[in-house]
């Protein structure tokens, strides 16, 4: 099985990311949910954008990397909405990753993405962060780059459709977001 870190989104770490984490260490996986905040999650996206200014950027990575520091160099690479950016952020220092998960946003540029990496993303569709033609864009330049891409677009969502305590919440898509997942990390 595999060895994922899963980041949270811009709102902490949240149920929701445990809750998934839980779901892949059910399935077998050794998943690791560090807090890049160090303080409890927000309550709305706008507190959770103003923790993110109040920490820095640049914080949220270092502690990223820290938490990376003693998994193995395979270890695929996962996040939600913010989370994603900072899993693609560190893709370029974990060129071993076993893979790049993306939940709810596109996750970086696609200069450090090996050929035949295999990148997963599920995004709302349209999703209020990543404008269609700038996912489309996003896309060609990870297929142009070689990487192994599946994407799943769903219609009508909101943008974290996968966390049952936000009004974004869906159940269906969240129900077809988990299997996939699954089948993901089963792979390879």
């Amino acid at each position: 099985m595999r060895h994922v870190v899963l980041l949270h989104s811009v709102y902490g770490l949240r149920p929701a990311v445990r809750a998934a984490a839980d779901r892949l260490r059910a399935a077998g996986h050794q998943v690791s949910t560090p807090d890049l905040y160090g303080v409890p999650a927000a309550d709305t996206v706008e507190e959770g954008f103003a923790l993110l200014d109040k920490i820095g950027h640049e914080v949220v990575l270092e502690r990223a990397r820290a938490a990376l520091r003693d998994l193995p160099p395979e270890t695929v690479l996962a996040g939600f909405s913010m989370g994603a950016g900072v899993a693609g952020a560190l893709l370029a220092e974990r060129p071993d990753a076993a893979g790049l998960l993306l939940l709810h946003g596109t996750g970086g540029a696609p200069d450090a993405v090996r050929p035949g990496l295999p990148v997963q993303l599920h995004l709302a569709d349209p999703d209020p962060y990543d404008a269609p033609d700038e996912v489309d864009e996003w896309q060609q330049a990870m297929s142009d780059a070689g990487a192994d891409l599946t994407v799943f677009r769903y219609p009508g969502v909101g943008h974290l459709f996968t966390d049952p305590d936000l009004p974004d919440y869906v159940p269906a898509a969240d129900a077809a977001v988990w299997p996939r997942v699954l089948a993901f990390l089963a792979a390879g």
